[in-house]
């Protein structure tokens, strides 16, 4: 094969990847009709801010419309109804921490009438970063920080970030009245909803156990919250997770 030809190839292999993935073409086609109440969009990811534009320019100019979605700095775009917040990616930061407590007391304020329409993508773990109570953004950081230089899986990472978590792990949906409806673009091999972005509207299988073997197996040494978290969520003192089968994800779609 020429080398002309070589690079035709791979340029048009490379554009038709970013179609495959481009928001605006495979987000519109998976929303919902709108509910009898209104709709509030959240969600956090590289890919937030294009699949928030989506789901503006196909909704409804009639049917109520607002939310938030976190994406990391320099990713965002002007949308109208939907707030873009930038925040830190990969390691947490205060942004970011606001952003998700924000999102999580909308979350709160809706009814069975309404829906919760999620937005998720590779990266939300780090930008939808809410710490659970007795653990700072400080904490966080130097967690996950250690993780990223372990060479940790992605997988176990988030196993870990989970359970340090206020809202991923399948809390967001739990939080929620409404029925939940999360759009996902993955990035993690297998595409299972609870790997990716710490699944805040998926099932979590993993346990505190778990993510304490994670800790010991890479030789992350954790803050003192961290550890004194993980080891009461071990004893039952601190809920676990929702679980596959747990009632709050009757009214959940991934």
């Amino acid at each position: 094969m020429k080398a002309v030809d070589a690079s035709v190839l791979l340029n048009g292999s490379f554009a038709a990847a970013l179609a495959a993935a481009d928001p605006l073409k495979i987000v519109p086609a998976h929303l919902p009709a709108p509910p009898k109440g209104r709709t509030l969009v959240v969600g956090a990811g590289k890919a937030a801010a294009s699949m928030a534009l989506a789901v503006e320019q196909f909704w409804p100019a009639g049917a109520p419309l607002d939310g938030l979605v976190i994406t990391r700095y320099r990713h965002g775009l002007l949308t109208n109804r939907i707030a873009v917040i930038e925040a830190g990616h990969p390691v947490p930061d205060a942004a970011g921490e606001q952003a998700a407590a924000e999102i999580l007391k909308r979350v709160k304020t809706l009814t069975p009438q309404d829906l919760l329409l999620v937005l998720v993508s590779g990266g939300g773990s780090s930008l939808l970063s809410l710490p659970a109570d007795g653990i700072t953004m400080s904490d966080l950081k130097q967690v996950t920080s250690q993780l990223l230089r372990s060479g940790a899986l992605i997988q176990a990472m988030n196993i870990v970030r989970k359970h340090l978590s206020a809202i991923q792990g399948g809390r967001l949906a739990a939080a929620s009245r409404a029925p939940v409806l999360s759009l996902v673009i993955s990035d993690v091999t297998g595409d299972d909803p609870t790997h990716i972005a710490s699944g805040p509207c998926a099932p979590d299988p993993s346990t505190y156990q778990d993510a304490l073997d994670i800790l010991e197996r890479y030789a992350i040494q954790p803050p003192t919250a961290v550890a004194s978290h993980l080891a009461r969520g071990l004893r039952g003192e601190i809920l676990e997770t929702p679980k596959p089968g747990d009632r709050v994800f009757v009214k959940t779609e991934n």
